[in-house]
């Protein structure tokens, strides 16, 4: 399988309003830095790794050394990156693969999240620099079999047992957990929804990895089994209890993903533009028809008007002014443009599109997912819906 790389020029061409002046110096060196990794670490395997299933493991010592896991979180060996920061590197890693992207999003914006702030100073010193370092993988588990967009009616349970939490339920659809040290598991106690650090060795925990999949094949995502997991009573996290607790964490993956699917959106832009330079039909390139062109300016306005909306999310983020409907409004909007711009870019391509010598199907494929999880289109819709109405329509 060919070398999925594109040239520079291409990949600039969809920023018709010269974006990266909004951005510092030391903010496009960050970028600069996560591209080339993705351009010499992700990019020539990567085909390879989506036909095969495989999430490569061995580039976890790799992005920890970047200092991707926690970026955005301060001490305990974590980087302590602004919003942007983080936004940008989502963006380069999923403009690789949605599948590298997300193992950062579930590390640090999920598993390291919950621990930063919900935990005890005890567990967030027993846990996050071993995390921040690669060393120590973590997953979150919330969505049940039966609890998907409505967290609220879990049945995964918690009951105090002789000074022990005894846990029963199960988890689906969670990210890393056949390959995680330590889980945070969402589950309802007497007092509330609480969260619970489990290590994946306790007797009585089982994640089996979901396959076959046709989306994020790159990725591993679990069912996860819990039958009378025994936890020493400060295993519970003290700051969290109630739907507050996961939505905190959830609304810092959403945020990611905003950024992450423009990546994705980007890379199928610029593969699609590179191969019309290219491709001669009826005596001239591709891009040289009026039909090709008209896709071409589509996109990247699309594209142009999503990295303005992430631009100014993220620094609402850093500014400590983000409300949470804002993050709907970017993980509605991008990754929707984000998925369209794939498929269509597919087609571009024509029979060569299908192929995995180039990316835009495989993004297509993985946005499916990258859409459905942390809130689908309808349930961001609906929260977009009560802000704008102040009544809310989730449940009819």
């Amino acid at each position: 399988m060919k070398d999925q790389s594109v040239p520079d020029a291409a990949r600039s061409a969809s920023d018709l309003l010269d974006l990266d002046d909004e951005f510092s110096s030391a903010e496009l060196e960050l970028r600069g830095r996560v591209r080339e990794f993705v351009d010499r670490r992700i990019r020539p395997n990567i085909a390879g790794w989506f036909e095969s299933a495989t999430f490569p493991v061995e580039r976890i010592p790799e992005m920890a050394d970047l200092g991707l896991l926690g970026m955005h979180l301060s001490g305990y060996g974590c980087a302590g990156g602004s919003a942007v920061d983080y936004g940008l590197a989502m963006q380069e890693l999923e403009a690789g693969d949605s599948g590298i992207r997300t193992f950062v999003s579930v590390q640090g914006s999920l598993a390291m999240s919950a621990i930063h702030k919900h935990g005890s100073e005890a567990q967030k010193q027993a846990w996050l620099p071993g995390m921040a370092a690669g060393e120590i993988i973590g997953c979150f588990g919330l969505t049940e079999p039966t609890a998907g967009s409505d967290p609220s009616s879990m049945i995964t349970t918690a009951r105090l047992d002789g000074g022990e939490w005894v846990l029963n339920g199960a988890k689906r659809w969670i990210g890393l957990a056949s390959i995680a040290d330590i889980a945070v598991i969402w589950a309802r106690a007497e007092e509330g929804l609480r969260g619970f650090l489990v290590p994946t060795d306790s007797p009585g925990f089982t994640a089996t990895p979901i396959g076959p999949k046709l989306s994020m094949r790159a990725s591993i995502q679990c069912d996860i089994d819990l039958v009378d997991v025994r936890l020493p009573e400060d295993a519970v996290l003290p700051g969290a209890i109630g739907l507050k607790g996961p939505f905190s964490c959830l609304n810092e993956a959403r945020y990611g993903i905003a950024w992450g699917a423009l990546g994705a959106a980007r890379d199928s832009f610029d593969q699609a533009l590179a191969y019309a330079s290219e491709r001669m039909q009826f005596g001239k390139p591709l891009a040289g028809f009026q039909l090709t062109q008209q896709k071409l300016v589509n996109w990247a306005l699309e594209i142009s008007k999503a990295q303005m909306i992430a631009l100014r999310l993220g620094r609402l983020k850093d500014a400590g002014k983000l409300q949470h409907h804002m993050i709907s409004v970017a993980k509605l909007n991008n990754t929707r443009i984000a998925i369209d711009i794939a498929r269509e870019a597919r087609a571009m391509l024509g029979g060569n599109g299908i192929t995995l010598d180039y990316s835009p199907m495989r993004h297509a494929n993985n946005l499916e997912s990258v859409r459905t999880y942390e809130g689908t289109d309808e349930v961001h819709t609906l929260i977009l819906g009560q802000h704008i109405t102040g009544l809310p329509a989730f449940r009819g």
